[in-house]
């Protein structure tokens, strides 16, 4: 049991038959009346996210999230297949638990599968990707004094604003959390 006292950010915790993911705490002391504590949580099944409050001393159950590395195989259609790198075993998701998760992921790079009572709710991506570029245009020359960037195409089909000087061929570096460029590698 988690009291709203102890909220911090990324606890899982189970309330009104949802299991939510805390985004946001704030502990609120008015003046006058009693303490609270303002959240703002993320359901992990449905990606709703709504804001409440909570006395501190209300308790709720922690939710256990179950998160496995798993090496991502190929895709076949609308199915994505994962192999467990210990037991060997497979397990295909659709595209709709993928979501865009994979958009930074190429075949046989490792990824993290969260589930919850056996049903997985989301892919975590590596938090930094090296790929490289297939299709940009080319830099024009005394365009680099402003910072400007250009759309980029990189090996896995995701498109990336990188600076002027970058080039096709080139391996960039790239956030998966934001999808912004980093750096040449």
């Amino acid at each position: 049991m988690v009291s709203a006292g102890d909220f911090r950010n990324g606890i899982t915790v189970e309330m009104e038959g949802n299991v939510y993911q805390i985004i946001e705490f704030q502990h609120v002391k008015p003046g006058k009346g009693a303490a609270f504590v303002r959240t703002k949580l993320k359901n992990i099944i449905n990606g709703g996210v709504v804001e409440k409050s909570f006395r501190p001393t209300e308790k709720f159950p922690q939710a256990r999230i179950d998160r496995k590395d798993m090496q991502y195989l190929y895709s076949d259609g609308d199915l994505y297949n994962f192999m467990d790198t210990e037991s060997y075993d497979q397990i295909a998701l659709n595209a709709d638990a993928v979501g865009d998760a994979l958009k930074f992921v190429k075949e046989n790079e490792m990824v993290k599968i969260c589930s919850y009572n056996g049903n997985v709710f989301a892919i975590e991506p590596p938090l930094f990707v090296e790929l490289q570029i297939t299709e940009t245009e080319p830099g024009f020359k005394g365009d680099t004094a402003t910072g400007a960037t250009k759309p980029a195409i990189v090996e896995t089909g995701a498109k990336v604003m990188v600076p002027l000087f970058v080039d096709n061929g080139e391996v960039i570096k790239i956030d998966t959390r934001t999808g912004e460029y980093l750096s040449r590698v």
